[in-house]
């Protein structure tokens, strides 16, 4: 097939990426691999070889993550994340110590009390829909107590994540007029929070962010401003999406929940795993900023090139017996978290809290399944679920 700039589209890869496959892309993703690895489309290019991955991930000076690569409302570039080399390395220098194992690990006890509240209002009920009980509320909980920010914004939290990532309106534009819209509310709240915290600064990261520095300088307003947009899109919805996608699949495979069960020391490896296999965000953009060729393809200056995150975890050339789900993975160089200078900066956090999920729920109902009759509809992009009903004997 001709992967240059207007090669057609297979119909069953087409298929692939429809929002009716996407509770199961994998075999759409192998398609891609086999027919197509650099799948020209309308102004760029697919990607969906982990070497040819890899490549774009090592080289952010060709394959770039700034605004023109995406943009959800946003009025500035989203910082650390849509800022390259080299001023990307002086942030991360400064926001990386803040999201460290050893800090993260500090919050455990948090977590795993969040977690336990939400069961409880469920538990004995012996059923539960897991997403607005349980996968939604907890990542945004987490995030609430991370920002020293009272539980009562939860609810205000939610509307405007959702208002950026599913926007209501059923046409493009009005979607990015609901975004930017949002993200004025956004830029609003996080200012007023941040007025507060500079006549009365707390043990937080957002007086945290007030004192830092960047060789010698402190931040400005907009760059904090520019953080928190980014930590609160980025530290939500992919949490939540990575619980939809992690108990649906225990749901359906008994075996691999009891293990979890017989064995929670098993579940970091199963983190891991379910990471790779199922990768609930399937892809991040990419923009050309020079001309290039990657995987034997041409791209040019202004090509938008989607890295299919999900496709490059279920390669074969990478992994052995890529298609199997194994707790027991030895090595697994997975790239749910992203790749390169552009790595997640909170994977840390994100760990945490699915370990923890994973863990303390499976010691309080070990023995869930989904409702008879339940059918999953995953949304596309960022894999998520609206409904999750699980039973279990209460």
């Amino acid at each position: 097939m001709d992967t240059q700039k207007g090669g057609g589209i297979p119909m069953d890869v087409t298929a692939a990426f429809s929002g009716a496959s996407s509770s199961g892309p994998q075999a759409g993703f192998k398609a891609l691999r086999e027919s197509a690895p650099v799948l020209a489309v309308g102004g760029g290019v697919i990607l969906s070889r982990k070497a040819d991955i890899d490549e774009a991930f090592r080289h952010p000076e060709v394959f770039s993550s700034n605004s023109d690569a995406l943009n959800i409302g946003n009025i500035r570039p989203l910082i650390p994340l849509q800022i390259d080399p080299p001023d990307h390395v002086r942030y991360r220098r400064l926001l990386d110590p803040l999201f460290a194992p050893k800090r993260m690990a500090a919050l455990e006890s948090h977590v795993s009390e969040a977690v336990h509240r939400r069961i409880d209002a469920f538990a004995d009920r012996g059923s539960c829909d897991l997403v607005p009980e349980f996968t939604i509320p907890l990542p945004s909980e987490v995030f609430l107590a991370l920002f020293g920010l009272p539980f009562e914004e939860l609810d205000t939290f939610l509307r405007m994540k959702d208002g950026i990532i599913r926007p209501p309106e059923p046409d493009l534009d009005g979607q990015a007029a609901h975004r930017r819209r949002t993200a004025e509310e956004m830029y609003a709240y996080f200012n007023t929070v941040l007025d507060r915290r500079a006549s009365d600064p707390r043990d937080d990261i957002m007086s945290g962010f007030l004192g830092a520095e960047i060789e010698g300088r402190r931040l400005s307003r907009e760059e904090i401003l520019d953080i928190c947009f980014l930590l609160m899109i980025a530290g939500l919805d992919t949490v939540t999406a990575s619980l939809d996608c992690f108990f649906a699949y225990l749901a359906q495979h008994a075996d691999q929940r009891d293990r979890l069960v017989a064995d929670p020391d098993l579940v970091p490896n199963a983190v891991e795993e379910m990471l790779r296999f199922e990768t609930p965000v399937t892809g991040v953009p990419r923009v050309a900023v020079q001309d290039a060729e990657i995987g034997g393809a041409t791209v040019r200056t202004g090509d938008q090139v989607m890295i299919l995150l999900g496709s490059a975890n279920t390669d074969e050339a990478e992994f052995i017996d890529a298609d199997d789900v194994d707790f027991d993975r030895d090595v697994n160089r997975h790239l749910a978290f992203g790749g390169g200078v552009h790595r997640c900066l909170g994977s840390h956090l994100a760990r945490l809290e699915l370990r923890v999920a994973l863990r303390e729920f499976h010691a309080r109902i070990p023995r869930y399944r989904l409702a008879p009759g339940a059918e999953l509809s995953y949304t596309s992009g960022i894999r998520s679920l609206a409904s999750l009903p699980l039973i279990w004997e209460a």
